[in-house]
């Protein structure tokens, strides 16, 4: 088996970095926040050994692909327009798209907005969200209350990049410790929206950190977030209310391609969007899996399982 490529494309108007590895039938993976194409490391040669040609993307805003200047650069229909315009570029009528995470939401938004393109679908982490009856800015708002919620902490243009990209290497550390499934049970803290970073709401890392998360790890990702910033990134949550807009001729459809959820029983993102809002919007989910014990980062932290659950999937589509 061949090692990863890199190369970068032209599609829907910008330069996106992907890694590849393997032939066959195309599986594009898309990573959440924030990360990057090597949060599918461990899926990439999995994938390419059992015959598919497995892509790897740096979504817009990340890593070695094109960061747009303005927030409207990043809406869904740009999102789910570069996978579209990445078929073509890669010569496919379809693929099987998986996404974690702000991946997911996308490739979920995908197989509604251009269910012709999309073979299968499998959301890891975050699950179908139908559309909400107000904007969701509105809705996180009433619900959070005078409570710290990151969304809209990061809807401030500013602030958040300066927290974040203060020092890459110990956000990125705090955050993949603290929502994984080897942080302590309740320990992200409920604290007051005056004075409060995203940061502040996460435990200490251990000086040691799990196994699934090597400090070499670490030094990849810092890298790509010390050249793209996080500004990028950060935009995508800065169009969740022109999202909800942009969408309203599909407020009806549902998810009709097969599809597969892939969760952790640890994951606190479960509590925003727990797997049963998906009831009644999927047409042919095949299976809903919840794996005990693993927090948010599930590809990354449980691999074996989630390939296993992968290559189960594919095998029926």
């Amino acid at each position: 088996m061949s090692d990863p490529s890199h190369r970068t494309v032209h599609a829907n108007g910008i330069d996106l970095h992907l890694v590849e590895q393997g032939v066959g039938p195309l599986v594009v993976l898309c990573h959440g926040f924030p990360e990057g194409w090597y949060s599918w490391r461990h899926q990439l040669p999995v994938l390419a050994d059992a015959g598919y040609h497995a892509v790897a993307l740096d979504q817009r805003g990340y890593g070695g692909s094109d960061a747009p200047p303005d927030v409207g650069d990043y809406d869904i229909l740009h999102l789910t327009g570069d996978l579209t315009a990445l078929l073509d570029e890669l010569g496919e009528e379809r693929a099987v798209f998986v996404g974690h995470d702000w991946g997911a939401i996308v490739v979920w938004n995908l197989a509604v907005l251009a269910p012709e393109r999309v073979r299968a679908v499998a959301g890891l982490s975050v699950p179908f969200v139908p559309r909400a009856p107000m904007p969701p800015l509105q809705l996180l708002q009433a619900v959070s209350g005078d409570r710290f919620l990151y969304i809209l902490y990061f809807q401030r243009v500013g602030r958040p990049e300066e927290e974040l990209g203060r020092d890459p290497r110990a956000t990125l550390r705090r955050v993949l410790w603290g929502v994984s499934g080897d942080a302590p049970p309740g320990s992200i803290k409920r604290m007051p929206v005056d004075g409060t970073g995203w940061l502040d709401i996460f435990p200490d890392p251990p000086e040691k950190l799990p196994g699934w998360l090597t400090e070499q790890d670490l030094d990849i990702a810092v890298e790509a977030f010390a050249r793209s910033g996080f500004r990028g990134p950060l935009n995508w949550y800065r169009n969740m209310d022109r999202n909800w807009e942009l969408t309203e001729h599909v407020a009806q459809a549902k998810v009709e391609v097969p599809a597969l959820f892939v969760a952790g029983t640890r994951d606190s993102i479960l509590k925003l969007t727990p797997p049963a809002i998906m009831d009644g919007w999927l047409g042919d989910l095949r299976r809903s899996l919840l794996i005990e014990g693993a927090g948010h980062w599930i590809q990354q932290e449980r691999p074996r399982e989630v390939n296993d659950a992968l290559l189960g999937f594919l095998r029926e589509v």
